[in-house]
C-alpha cells in the first residue's frame, strides 16, 4: 500500500511527528522538553504549553523531510491515550484540524499498543519482526504490562503493575540518590560499573502475572536513610553498586513474570517495548533467557524505544488497512481503563 500516513505523538513531554509510506518510515522528528529537568520530573502544564509551541514546526519538518506535501497525506494518526491529558489535547486537536482541512481519515492510536507495533517498522526492508501470537513486555516510566499479541489490532493485557511502573521505580530511586533527571539512563550507566549483588533488596511477588514496584522503592529509601545515618557520604561512595543492585532486582522481577507468562501460554515469540526496553541490563537478560529457554526474542531499535511518532504512524497504517477510523467527536483519555470506543 503506497499511502502516506502522518503520525502525531504528544502523550507526555516529547512532541513528535512522522511520515510513513507503507510500513517504511520516511521521517521521525522529535522535539524534547528540557524545561522539566529543573523540577526532577515532568510538569504537566509546562508540557502542554511546550507542545503548543512545538507541534506546527515539528509536523512541518516531518513533511518536508519526507519530501512530500500535506496534500499527499492519506490519513493522520494520533496518540489518543494514555498520557497527560493536557498534552494529549494538543495532539488530538491538531490531528482533527489537519484531517478536516485535508478531508482525510482520522485514526486514533493507543500509546501502549503503538510501542508494541514499533517492532513492525521497516519490515519491508527485511528487518526482523515477531510472528503472531507473541508476548510483549511493555515497560516505560508510566506503564509495565505483559501483553499477548494475536494480531496487529488484537491485544490482551495478561499482567500489569498494580502500582508503580518499573521505569518510575528507576527514576524515583535515581532522585533519592540525587542523580539527574531522567534517572533511568543514569542508573543504567552506573549499573555497568557496579556489583549487582552488592546490596540485597526484596523481590515482590504479586498474584498471577502482575507486578508491584512501590515496595522496592520504599525499601531503597529506608536502606539509604539508615546507611546515611552511619556515613553521610554513603551514596557517593557506593553509587555504582547501589544502581547495579537496584537494576538487578527490577530486571529479575520483570523476567520472573515474563518467564511465567511464556510457560503458561506456551508462546516462545517474546518481545520487549517501551522506554525501559533501552536498558542494557534488560536487553542482556532477555537475550540470555532466550538462549536458556529457546525463545525467539525481539528487541526494538533504540530510536523506537522512547515516545516517538513513528510507532503511532505504523499503528495507524494497520488500522488504515482495516478502515478503522475515528470521528471528529473523539476525545483523548489519560488512563487505559478510561478508554472508550
Amino acid at each position: 500500500m503506497n499511502k502516506y500516513i502522518l503520525g502525531i505523538e504528544s502523550s507526555c513531554d516529547d512532541t513528535s511527528a512522522a511520515v510513513l509510506r507503507g510500513n517504511v518510515i520516511l521521517s521521525n522528528i522529535i522535539a524534547n522538553q528540557s524545561v522539566h529537568k529543573a523540577y526532577g520530573g515532568v510538569v504537566p502544564e509546562l508540557a502542554s504549553r511546550a507542545h503548543q509551541q512545538n507541534i506546527i514546526p515539528v509536523i512541518d519538518q516531518a513533511i518536508r523531510q519526507a519530501k512530500i506535501s500535506k496534500k499527499d497525506v492519506s490519513a493522520v494518526a494520533f496518540t489518543r491515550g494514555p498520557g497527560l491529558l493536557g498534552s494529549l489535547l494538543v495532539g488530538t486537536s491538531f490531528a482533527k484540524a489537519f484531517a478536516l482541512s485535508q478531508n482525510i481519515p482520522l485514526i486514533e492510536v493507543d500509546h501502549l499498543e503503538a510501542h508494541i507495533l514499533a517492532h513492525f517498522i521497516d519490515n519491508a526492508n527485511n528487518s526482523k519482526s515477531p510472528d503472531f501470537p507473541f508476548l510483549c513486555l511493555t515497560v516505560s516510566g508510566g506503564h509495565t504490562q505483559i501483553v499477548k499479541v494475536s494480531s496487529y489490532t488484537q491485544m490482551e493485557v495478561i499482567g500489569q503493575t498494580i502500582d508503580d511502573a518499573a521505569g518510575e521505580a528507576f527514576d524515583k530511586v535515581a532522585k533519592i540518590m540525587g542523580l539527574s533527571y531522567p534517572g533511568g539512563p543514569v542508573i543504567d550507566k552506573l549499573a555497568s560499573e557496579g556489583n549487582p549483588q552488592a546490596f540485597s533488596f526484596p523481590m515482590t511477588d504479586m498474584s498471577e502475572l502482575n507486578y508491584s514496584f512501590s515496595g522496592l522503592k520504599t525499601s531503597v529509601l529506608y536502606f539509604l536513610r539508615d546507611q546515611l545515618k552511619k556515613d553521610k557520604d554513603f551514596i557517593d561512595k557506593n553509587k555504582a553498586d547501589i544502581a547495579s543492585s537496584v537494576q538487578y532486582t527490577i530486571i529479575k522481577i520483570l523476567m520472573k513474570k515474563l518467564k511465567k507468562a511464556a510457560k503458561q501460554t506456551g508462546i516462545k515469540e517474546i518481545a520487549i517495548a517501551g522506554g525501559v526496553s533501552a536498558n542494557s541490563g534488560l536487553r542482556q537478560a532477555i537475550t540470555q533467557t532466550a538462549e536458556e529457554l529457546n525463545w525467539n526474542t525481539y528487541i526494538p531499535k533504540f530510536q523506537y524505544t522512547t515516545d516517538n511518532a513513528a510507532m503511532i504512524a505504523i499503528a495507524g497504517y494497520f488500522k488504515y488497512q482495516d478502515k478503522i477510523f475515528a470521528s471528529q467527536s473523539i476525545a483523548p483519555y489519560s488512563r487505559s481503563g478510561a478508554k472508550k470506543r
